[in-house]
């Protein structure tokens, strides 16, 4: 590293909501109930599909993965951010803003691949249902999950790295709540148009592409549906696709409108309220909407209370 970053190596400010110190508060409490909800929900989903037999099954292999990165995501970004909104110092560590820029970037990615693959789930599903289990077999799900998981990885190593390396002359206040790519980019005291550049190519690709496929997916899954004699089973692939097709809508929607937005000072709070949204808001509504039109899951959970209300009792007769 240079000596141009030699006086910023120790810690990051992050501004964040300093500017609006009452709107922190509220701010902090909203994000801790969030959090809260996005653990039990995520966590649940996760229990529920693993114990219940009738949900090993290719469909539920994604979703369990999906909860895992939310909770992974939010946690990647919350617990600092709760630090700083309820102490007075709004620094974190020079390492930990490392670690934090990489791990962002990292989910970032792999939620959006992750969504594309959870299209395809659902286009073979309904669109080959007699070949599904042939083709989405054990072997196949674990090396689209590998792929996403290691093409994100390398995403956000070179882009990462490319933003790290930049020299910072010393600025080290981030007018964020966060370790993020473009707010890292900012306080380099060089020309960054090739790094810019180089996030915008590889952007295309992670962003657009994935949502590209996943609009494919849904015209022919929209075919297959619309020639469905049954209404059982019209309705039912209406709620399995439904489900996925909100969660896409609000990440995606989320993030192309962020990244659309011009880069004036106008628009810094509904930035920073837009990157809020996406990293821990949308986390803990995935649970909520792949449970309220999924009898499946409902059914999984009810089995999960229940069991948990039954070793609640053993434990009480044993102290008795």
């Amino acid at each position: 590293m240079g000596q141009s970053n030699h006086s910023a190596l120790h810690n990051f400010i992050l501004l964040g909501f300093s500017d609006h110190p009452k709107l922190e508060k509220i701010l902090s409490g909203v994000i801790a109930i969030f959090y809260f909800i996005t653990l039990m929900g995520n966590t649940s989903i996760i229990l529920a599909s693993l114990l219940d037999s009738h949900l090993h099954t290719p469909m539920y292999f994604f979703l369990r993965n999906l909860s895992f990165l939310d909770l992974c995501f939010t946690t990647s970004v919350v617990p600092q951010m709760l630090v700083n909104l309820w102490g007075p110092e709004k620094t974190i560590s020079y390492v930990g803003c490392i670690i934090q820029l990489y791990v962002y970037m990292w989910f970032g990615t792999i939620e959006c691949l992750l969504l594309a693959v959870m299209s395809y789930d659902r286009f073979t599903a309904i669109c080959k249902p007699l070949h599904y289990f042939v083709i989405m077999n054990t072997q196949l799900c674990l090396k689209m999950i590998i792929m996403v998981w290691s093409i994100s990885l390398a995403n956000s190593v070179v882009l990462c790295s490319l933003t790290v390396n930049l020299p910072r002359c010393g600025n080290n206040i981030l007018d964020h709540f966060l370790c993020e790519l473009p707010a890292m980019v900012k306080i380099a005291c060089v020309d960054t148009t090739m790094v810019e550049m180089s996030v915008f190519a590889v952007g295309i690709v992670v962003v657009p592409t994935p949502l590209v496929l996943i609009l494919i997916s849904y015209g022919y899954i929209a075919k297959a549906v619309l020639r469905m004699k049954s209404k059982a089973g019209r309705r039912k692939a209406v709620n399995t696709c439904g489900s996925h097709l909100t969660v896409v809508s609000i990440f995606y929607g989320t993030v192309i409108y962020m990244y659309l937005q011009p880069g004036n000072s106008a628009s810094k709070d509904k930035d920073k309220f837009l990157a809020l949204f996406y990293s821990i808001i949308t986390p803990s509504l995935n649970p909520l909407i792949y449970t309220l039109r999924n009898k499946d899951m409902k059914d999984a959970l009810k089995k999960l209370m229940r069991v948990h209300q039954d070793s609640a009792k053993l434990k009480r007769t044993s102290k008795s």
